[in-house]
């Protein structure tokens, strides 16, 4: 069995803030990485992580043990996997002296796909296509996939990779605060941990430098109120990143608070010529000379609203 705490190693490195709308990928990829490390004992680095499962031997292998996984657990646990999907079919791959971007490396990532579509029914807005990763077309879809597929497996009792036990640590929280009714739980605002803001957030938020800054209150441990609403978000540290529970998946907070801080948004806008786009606060400086404020269908702003349900996706 391999070892969690190898996946938690590195999670106490400093913190370096996403400067980008794409560099949440990076966070996962830097937990998928070390995840398929812990699992097969490879040596999968995050600079290179497409190269080294573009041959499709890894990902392959990889279903194959989850299919073992799979059938154990029904074995184990036939009434819980009557309710669940069980992926039974065996994904047939060459492994031995696979040029990447050749006929039989492309045959893997194919054959991969087709059990991630037919056996584990994963939807097409996470699927990928072989081109996405032979030829890297779509890396954001490939990382999805892949991230999914490790969802699919801890259901199982497969390791999981730190993304995926931080969602289920939050999914056991919310159940257990709606049970309970306590303060602090989905639809309450009211603060019930007086400890300050954590280093991390601290940081990021200090990047603002404007004198009514966009208010992130902690409301409890690893939970904040954000802006003016009573909208809750979930925050962890995932290594030298700071994560944001968004909908269905993750987004980093420096990148969430871009699309939800008026002053952060104006000032991206600004960076790439989209000012009428912004939804800017009169409070902040940034928005002093700029046109009026353009809204979306409905009259409301294209930025969206913290903490929206929509997947980050």
């Amino acid at each position: 069995m391999a070892d969690p705490s190898h996946i938690q190693s590195a999670a106490s490195k400093s913190i370096r803030p996403f400067r980008s709308s794409e560099e949440y990928l990076e966070a996962m990829k830097e937990d998928l990485a070390e995840w398929f490390n812990t699992l097969y004992d490879l040596d999968i680095q995050v600079d290179t992580f497409l190269e080294s499962l573009e041959t499709g031997c890894h990902l392959c292998r990889h279903a194959n043990n989850v299919n073992r996984t799979a059938l154990d657990f029904q074995e184990r646990h036939p009434e819980a996997a009557a309710r669940m999907r069980v992926p039974q079919n065996e994904v047939v791959f060459q492994a031995k002296n696979v040029v990447p971007g050749s006929f039989i490396a492309r045959d893997n990532v194919s054959n991969f796909i087709q059990w991630c579509r037919q056996d584990l029914g994963i939807q097409d807005v996470l699927m990928f296509e072989t081109n996405d990763l032979v030829l890297r077309k779509n890396e954001k879809n490939f990382v999805l996939c892949l991230l999914e597929v490790a969802r699919r497996g801890s259901k199982f009792g497969m390791l999981a990779p730190m993304l995926i036990q931080m969602e289920e640590e939050i999914e056991e929280e919310m159940r257990d605060q709606m049970a309970e009714g306590a303060p602090g739980a989905p639809g309450s605002s009211r603060p019930t941990d007086p400890s300050p803001v954590c280093p991390q957030v601290r940081e990021i938020l200090g990047c603002c430098s404007c004198p009514s800054q966009f208010p992130m209150v902690k409301v409890s441990e690893g939970k904040y109120k954000v802006g003016d609403s009573n909208t809750l978000i979930f925050v962890r540290v995932l290594r030298s990143h700071v994560m944001v529970r968004v909908g269905g998946g993750w987004d980093t907070l420096e990148h969430y608070l871009d699309k939800h801080d008026p002053c952060r948004c104006a000032a991206l806008c600004e960076s790439t010529g989209t000012l009428q786009r912004c939804p800017w606060s009169p409070k902040c400086p940034m928005a002093r000379d700029l046109p009026p404020r353009a809204a979306g269908p409905g009259g409301h702003s294209s930025c969206g609203s913290p903490g929206g349900s929509r997947p980050w996706w």
